[in-house]
């Protein structure tokens, strides 16, 4: 039995007329006969009666038809599922970030493009230390990375930025420099303990340019534990600019740095040899995805005090 046996045997039951079906089949009369006997012999049950006043359904055919209609349009749900994943529209992508990708919005505006146009396909998205993100997607626990760069990417990766941004000092509201009218040199900060974020660039940076050291206290991971140690007292810390507008914390103080500025980026990282139709579809809306650019100097935004 085949398949073709159950969409004939389907079309005959309906119209009740071997010519007809034969028609809507596009086939021959004589053909669909034959078909429909192998399927009888098949089963070993007739699903016809034939007299001269026409054709219907025995009983076992009766219930052969609703069992048959199942059985095509399982068959045509399962086609359509396969065409679908083939064309990346429907299936999984899991996603690993860092918080200055979800601040900075990239994060929140390719999932929802992606969901806009392929609602089909689930996407799971969970924050992750910046420097396990690389490792998971070489094993595959993750299928796209949003990254604070520059970092250390394998060969098998590859990136596309998404954020052009600059960092930006961060200051408990009572520190000396909080009030200042001008942006801090680096030397300035000479002394401070440092809050260290994830990506350390911009405090490296300072102490390079102020000739100094840097002298980390605490390194918490997560910005909002950064900023959280910052407006304890705890120290001061060199973050992405973009938090000036997405973060308000009591005890907090933003501030422009002197001098040129610290640029960093926001981007997006993932397999050079991708499988997944889904989620080549999905880089595939990456890299067509112009990168933004945060104005500098941005305006100044404290925290609640």
């Amino acid at each position: 039995m085949e398949l073709r046996h159950l969409r004939y045997f389907i079309a005959a039951a309906e119209e009740l007329h071997f010519a007809r079906a034969a028609e809507r089949l596009d086939i021959a009369a004589p053909t669909l006969t034959v078909q429909i006997q192998e399927l009888e012999r098949d089963l070993h049950a007739r699903l016809f009666l034939r007299s001269r006043s026409g054709v219907s359904l025995t009983p076992a055919g009766e219930a052969f038809l609703e069992e048959a209609r199942l059985t095509v349009a399982q068959f045509e749900r399962a086609r359509s599922v396969g065409l679908r994943a083939g064309r990346g529209e429907v299936g999984r992508i899991e996603i690993g970030y860092v918080g200055s990708a979800a601040f900075a919005g990239v994060l929140q505006s390719q999932v929802q493009r992606f969901r806009d146009a392929s609602p089909e396909v689930a996407i799971v998205a969970a924050e992750r230390p910046m420097d396990d993100l690389p490792g998971l997607l070489e094993e595959g626990g993750i299928d796209v990375a949003f990254v604070r760069l520059p970092m250390s990417l394998p060969a098998s990766l590859a990136s596309h930025v998404l954020l052009n941004d600059v960092f930006c000092a961060a200051l408990p509201s009572a520190h000396v420099l909080a009030g200042a009218s001008s942006p801090i040199r680096a030397k300035a900060l000479a002394g401070e303990t440092f809050i260290g974020p994830e990506q350390a660039l911009g405090t490296h940076e300072i102490g390079r340019r102020g000739r100094f050291t840097p002298r980390i206290g605490k390194a918490p991971g997560s910005l909002v534990a950064v900023l959280t140690e910052v407006s304890l007292g705890a120290g001061v810390a060199i973050v992405p600019s973009v938090l000036k507008d997405v973060v308000s914390l009591p005890g907090v103080r933003f501030k422009a740095l002197a001098g040129k500025p610290v640029s960093s980026t926001v981007a997006a990282v993932f397999r050079r040899h991708e499988r997944s139709a889904a989620v080549s579809r999905f880089i595939a809306q990456i890299r067509d995805t112009q990168a933004l650019s945060i104005v500098y100097p941005l305006p100044e935004r404290s925290g609640r005090r």
